[in-house]
C-alpha cells in the first residue's frame, strides 16, 4: 500500500511554534515515527509539507493511481480551503484528516472543518500520535470495501 501524508501551512514550524499546543516534535520527527509504523505493514509513504495552498491541491490531484490513501494534516486550511476540499472530492482517493490539537476544543473558528465531508473521518488531539494513528486508518480504509469503488 502507498500512502501520502501532506501538511499544510505552517508544519514546517513544529517544534519551534506554540509548544504548548503542538509539542516539541518536529515534522522530520513525526515522519521518521510514520514511516517506522508505516514499515511494519510494508507500506511505502511519501510524506510532503507547503504553505501554499495551490501545491497541496496539485499533489492531491497528482495522487490518484499513485496512492491508495492520503493522509491529510491541512492545518489552517482545513477551515478555509474550499480547493482542498474540490480537490479531494475529485480524486476519490480515501482521504483521512488529522489533526495534532483537537480543534473542538480550541477556538470556535477552528469547530469547522471545510474538507470533513469529503473525507473518510478524522483523527484529533492525540499530538504527533494522530499521525501514527493515521497509518493505521489507512489500513483500516484501505481494507474496507465500504471505501473501495
Amino acid at each position: 500500500m502507498k500512502l501520502l501524508f501532506l501538511n499544510g501551512p505552517n508544519l514546517n514550524l513544529l517544534g519551534q511554534r506554540e509548544p504548548e499546543i503542538y509539542g516539541r516534535f518536529t515534522l522530520a520527527d513525526i515522519e521518521a515515527k510514520v514511516r517506522e509504523r508505516a514499515a511494519k505493514f510494508k507500506a511505502e509513504v511519501e510524506f510532503r509539507q507547503s504553505n501554499i495552498e495551490g501545491e497541496l491541491v496539485n499533489w492531491i490531484q497528482e495522487a490518484r493511481g499513485k496512492f491508495d490513501v492520503i493522509v491529510l494534516n491541512a492545518a489552517s486550511y482545513t477551515h478555509t480551503s474550499v480547493a482542498l476540499r474540490d480537490a479531494i472530492a475529485a480524486v476519490a482517493i480515501p482521504t483521512i484528516e488529522i489533526h495534532i490539537s483537537n480543534v473542538h476544543a480550541r477556538e470556535e473558528f477552528r469547530h469547522t472543518s471545510l474538507i470533513a465531508a469529503v473525507c473518510v473521518g478524522q483523527i484529533v488531539g492525540f499530538g504527533v500520535d494522530s499521525y501514527v494513528l493515521g497509518v493505521e486508518a489507512a489500513f483500516i480504509v484501505n481494507g474496507s470495501q465500504k471505501f473501495k469503488k
